[in-house]
Formats: structure tokens, sequence, C-alpha cells
């Protein structure tokens, strides 16, 4: 163990500072159910966006990133489209605010606006998407929870806190004891304080993330000076074709098995399935986690936009120069680095801890474990907050106690925030690993949930009975197919997933009745949505001849493909900045500025519009 007195210093005033935030909100957050769920819709965007940014600046998604950058150069920049990260430009363009204008508390709650509160399949549909919330929130928690061991057992082995220990650990479980101590102190702060508690403590650990990813960004670029990355030829490039041709047999020959695992050779074939789903994914909507209820805290529509646009703008190059100068420093130490885990097996995702633990100086090191640990405690209390609320909003509200006192709700929070806590531990024991964790979650959750929620908001007759079965038969699907198929394997089959949660939407829908015409008349007048909204037009019009319909398809389409290539141009610009890349890092500095002004005024000057 490397960690000094400094480094501990720091990372315990950290730790007491959670709890000192969590008892200062406490008081603020118990006034009612807004100001603990939604900090009261009264936060400026930018501290949305920034405290959603934070969220997802997680140690186990920046573990995976850094092993993606040391094994397939610039070309790691398309991998995360798996997600898919381009979905924020979606939001940012125009959904976001389509969102936001419901006014609802949850995105159960948002379902009432859409499908009313009565009728066929409305009951069934509230409830189908509070299970997929609760499942893909308890995935996340088990997700950060394995990740967040695999790392702290790198900077302090087991053996020397053993015998302080009342009690045996098989080497397997270790990660998981340090993730349960730091898993505690995420749990107070953000059940105690709630959204105000949870958006200070993420912009306080952002704060910390960017003094600590600089300064390893300096040090990698210092190294750099003078020395050759011994790596393949295509490394640097971020453009390919239909095969992936890096080929590290003479450098790294276990890079080589690690490429035909994760099933990137064909990378051409692989980008097409990955673009086809994540566009899809992306006209569904923020899934019902921390993402939306960010977006539904905001304090009006163009503020919802707004922090969306942020969140990639503040993440990306900060985040990608710590992914960039740990993978510096890996490439140019490989050999003094022990990349070997507790089974034997090569595992580059240890490739960020090791970095950090022999090449960071003393009170740096206790910076980065800060920030890192931040992270992760930004993302599971954010992901705590999103469940206590589809619990205690969409639950316990709706169906328990509709008359419910504020101290009863804000109680019930803090038993549902512990429950909840202790099932994603719970998981995160059963996970095999980081990446069998965001395969479950992003294959089969994700993969059954974007045909119903594409339908919803580009289709009149799409009604709660459609969307019930489009939800059911999705994730069920999704879970047989998983149970054959892993990994990018399973993403070539996504068509056929999707085409049969189209087929259950659709004939869902047909099996009932259209939704209520006045539920469908103040949806439609209130959120204004583009699409197949023809007869109910007609209908608004009829009674409002001033009523203008939206038709900033093309306009919307075209900023998203605009915020897309500014999103790559965000991403790769300190890789190529850290690499001393000048010719292409040039070039992306004029694209990005091109893309800006033309946003400027197709965009942001038009934010009060459709």
């Amino acid at each position: 163990m490397r960690l000094h007195l400094l480094d501990l210093l720091i990372i315990a005033a950290y730790l007491l500072s959670t709890v000192f935030i969590g008892l200062w909100y406490r008081k603020k957050a118990r006034e009612n159910k807004d100001s603990y769920l939604l900090g009261g819709k009264s936060l400026p965007w930018y501290k949305l966006g920034l405290s959603d940014a934070s969220d997802m600046f997680d140690i186990s998604g920046t573990m995976w990133m850094v092993s993606l950058c040391f094994v397939y150069g610039m070309k790691s920049i398309w991998i995360p489209w798996l997600w898919p990260v381009f979905n924020q430009v979606f939001l940012m363009m125009y959904l976001s605010r389509w969102l936001r204008r419901s006014n609802a508390s949850t995105g159960a709650e948002w379902l009432a606006t859409r499908f009313g509160t009565r009728g066929p399949g409305v009951g069934a549909s509230h409830q189908v998407v509070i299970a997929f919330a609760l499942l893909s929130c308890l995935g996340f928690l088990a997700y950060g929870f394995v990740g967040l061991g695999k790392f702290i057992e790198i900077f302090v082995p087991w053996e020397l806190v053993q015998d302080y220990v009342p009690f045996a650990v098989a080497p397997q479980y270790v990660p998981h004891v340090y993730g349960i101590v730091f898993t505690l102190f995420a749990m107070f702060y953000s059940i105690i304080g709630g959204m105000h508690s949870i958006v200070l403590g993420d912009i306080i650990k952002y704060a910390i993330m960017t003094v600590a990813c600089l300064a390893i960004a300096v040090i990698a670029y210092l190294e750099l000076q003078g020395k050759t990355l011994n790596v393949p030829a295509g490394w640097y490039d971020p453009f390919f074709g239909a095969r992936l041709n890096l080929d590290w047999s003479n450098i790294i020959s276990q890079v080589n098995q690690k490429i035909d695992e994760d099933g990137y050779s064909l990378f051409g074939v692989f980008f097409m399935m990955m673009a086809f789903k994540g566009v899809f994914a992306s006209l569904a909507g923020p899934a019902p986690n921390y993402d939306m209820q960010k977006i539904l805290s905001t304090r009006s529509p163009e503020e919802a936009s707004k922090m969306s646009g942020f969140v990639s703008i503040i993440l990306l190059p900060i985040r990608y120069s710590l992914i960039v100068g740990l993978t510096i420093l890996g490439l140019l130490y490989y050999n003094q680095m022990n990349l070997v885990g507790p089974t034997g097996v090569l595992d580059f995702e240890r490739i960020l801890p090791e970095t950090i633990n022999k090449f960071l100086p003393v009170g740096l090191m206790g910076l980065v474990l800060t920030g890192l640990l931040g992270a992760f405690m930004g993302t599971f209390s954010g992901t705590v907050n999103a469940a206590q609320a589809y619990i205690v909003n969409d639950i316990y509200l709706k169906y328990i106690r509709p008359d419910a006192t504020t101290k009863e709700v804000i109680s019930l929070n803090y038993v549902v925030g512990v429950v909840v806590v202790a099932v994603g531990v719970l998981l995160g024991f059963i996970a095999k690993d980081v990446n069998s964790v965001l395969q479950w979650i992003v294959s089969a959750l994700y993969g059954g949930y974007i045909a119903a929620n594409v339908l919803k908001w580009h289709w009149w007759r799409f009604n709660a009975t459609g969307f019930f079965w489009g939800m059911l038969t999705g994730i069920v699907s999704a879970l047989i197919f998983t149970r054959f198929f892993e990994g990018v394997e399973f993403l070539y089959y996504f068509p056929v997933l999707f085409a049969l949660s189209l087929t259950g939407s659709i004939v869902g829908t047909y099996l009932a009745p259209p939704t209520d015409e006045t539920v469908l008349k103040t949806f439609y007048r209130n959120v204004r949505p583009w699409g197949f909204w023809g007869p109910i037009n007609d209908l608004v019009v009829a009674e409002d001849p001033a009523f203008q319909p939206n038709r900033n398809f093309r306009l919307n389409m075209f900023n998203v493909v605009l915020g897309i290539i500014a999103q790559l141009c965000l991403t790769i610009l300190p890789m190529y900045l850290l690499l001393s890349q000048h010719v292409p890092l040039l070039i992306t500095v004029a694209i990005l500025a091109v893309v800006v002004l033309i946003l400027k005024k197709t965009w942001w000057n038009r934010l009060a519009e459709y």
C-alpha cells in the first residue's frame, strides 16, 4: 500500500464532509416530498447539469473506459455508443423539454399525463415501468458496488487489515467488504439530505475530480515527452474499416485475446449495429433513473435542455483527460504493473488503479482517490434517490396511503433508502464482475425498453395496454436472449429483439381502445411532440385555431447530428492534446468552433420555441 498519512487525511476529510452535507440539508429536505426528491424544482440548470455529469463519472465506467483506450486507442471513442452516450444530445435538442413539460415527479407519474389515470392497461403500464425502474436502479447499484470494491482492493490489500477484522473473508469477497464500508457513507448523506444534499455533494466531487484529472493529464504529458508509445499500427487513428486491424502480437499478445473476447474485430458491423440500437434508444428518451430525476428537477423546460447540453461539455473533456492520461502511463510502464487478478487471468480493468497506485505522488494520490470515491458515491446516491422516488411516490402514495403526511413520507424515504441499498449490495455479491452487470443492464433491460418508449412520444394511437405488452415482451425476450448470447453477440440480435418488442407494442395497442381524447389533447397541447399525431392535432386545432403544431423535426434532427459531432470532438480533443497530435488537434478545434456557432443559432436562440 502506497497511501500515506496526507492521502488518508484527504480521503477522511471528504467522507466527513459528506456526513456534514447530509446533516446540513436534513431540515431542508424534510419540508415536503418535492424538496426531498426533486430539490423543490428550484435548483439552477448548471448545478443540476454538473450534478448529472458528476453522477456519470463513476469508478466502474472509468475503469472500463481506461481499459478500452489502452487496447483500442483512438477507436475507443466509439465503443461507449453502446450505452449510447449520444442520448444526451437527443435530450439536449428536444426530449428534455418534452419530458419537463409534464411537470411529473417520476417516469411512472409521467405515464398518467400520457395515458390518463383510468382505463384498460393503465394500472399494468404503471406497474411495469416501476418494475423496470427498480430493476435498473438495483442493477446500477450492483454495478457501482462491484467496481468500487475492485478499485479499493488495489490500494488497501486485505492482508493489511484482516488481523483487525473479527471474521474471515474469502478472497473473492474482499472487494465486496470494501464496497460496503464506503456505501454506508453514500447512503447516509443521500438518504438524510435528499436531492439538495446530492447536488452539493456532486459539485464538491466534481471540483476535486477536475483538479485530479488535470494533474494526471499534466504528469502523463510530461512523462511522454521524448518517448514513443509502443502500440500497433492504427492505434492513433479514430477511423476504421470493416475490420479493426489492431495487432498486438509482438507487443502484448494477451491484448489480442481480449479483442477476440470482446467481439469487436468486425468493427464496421459492430459500429452499424451499435448506431442502429443507439438511435432508437435515444428516441425513447431517458430511462427512469437519476438522469430522468435531474431533468424533472429543473425549473423549466428550457433549463432542462440547457442542463442536458451542459452535461457533455463539462463531463467529456475532463473525464477523457483522466482516461488518456492513465492510458499513457499504463502503456509506458506496463511491465511494472500487476494486471493479473485473483483468478490468475489478465484483468485490464486493473490498469486504472494500478497506474494510480504506482505513479502518482503523495497528496495527488489522495486527491485522485477522493475524487473517484466521490464519483462512486455520487452515482450511488443519485440512483438511490431515483429508487426512493418510485417506491414512495408511485407505490406507497398511489396504492397504499395517498393521504400520508409529509413526516410519514420522509420517514418512509429513509427506510426505503436503506432497503434499496441493502438489496443493491446483495446483488453486488451475486455479480461476477463489472462487465457482467453492465451487459445485463445495457442488453437485457434497455434492450426491452426501447420500442414501447419510442412509440409513447411519437404515435397518438399507442395506449397503456400497448405500452405494457411492449415493455413486457421486450424485457422477457431480452432476458431469454441474454441466456444464450453475451456481449457484442447480443448486440447483433438486437434487431430481432426490437422487432419482438415492437410487435408486442402494436398488437397490445389494438387490443384496447385509444386513450381518452381529453388526455391525448391535453398531452399534445402541453408537450407539443412531433410525430404521428394528425387526428389529435385536428381536434386541438378545431378547439383552438391559433394552435401551431411542432414542425421542428428536421431542425431537431439537424441539431442532433451537429451535437453528436460536437460530442465526439469534446471526447477526442484531450486525447489529441496529451498525445501531441497537433494537426488533428487543430482540425478538431476548428470543427468544434464551427458546430458551436451553428448551434448557437439553431438551438440556443430557439429554446423557447417548439
